[in-house]
């Protein structure tokens, strides 16, 4: 059973950057999709970033290109979302979330392709 933990969300001004970690319990990770999500207040959770854990190929919502940056660390069996330039519209709760490479095809954009999920971590961005 993987188990996610997601840690690093926060208050911050707009423009401001935040860093969020998900730690991973699976130390087989090299066959894993890896990504990030968020939910706002009455919305749907929406894709935010993707990852390959072996190649480390990546993959973004049109919103936050160019403004957020995902990574993973091996050894640490963490995956990062660096979180630059933010506005106030990114306020939302933050998923990690991870899926075998077998269960769907790259890059994997669809909630519904993710089988394990982190708790979530409130980022909250004032005007």
């Amino acid at each position: 059973q993987v188990q996610l933990v997601e840690s690093g969300g926060g208050l911050v001004q707009a423009g401001g950057s935040l860093r969020l970690s998900c730690a991973a319990s699976e130390r087989a990770f090299t066959t894993y999709h890896m990504g990030w999500f968020r939910q706002a207040p009455g919305k749907e959770r929406d894709f935010v970033a993707a990852i390959t854990w072996s190649a480390g190929s990546t993959y973004y919502a049109d919103s936050v290109k160019g403004r957020f940056t995902i990574s993973r660390d091996k050894p640490k069996n963490t995956v990062y979302l660096q979180m630059n330039s933010l506005k106030p519209e990114d306020t939302a709760i933050y998923y990690c979330a991870a899926t075998p490479l077998y269960r769907t095809s790259w890059p994997a954009v669809a909630s519904s392709s993710y089988d394990y999920w982190g708790q979530g971590t409130q980022v909250t961005v004032s005007s």
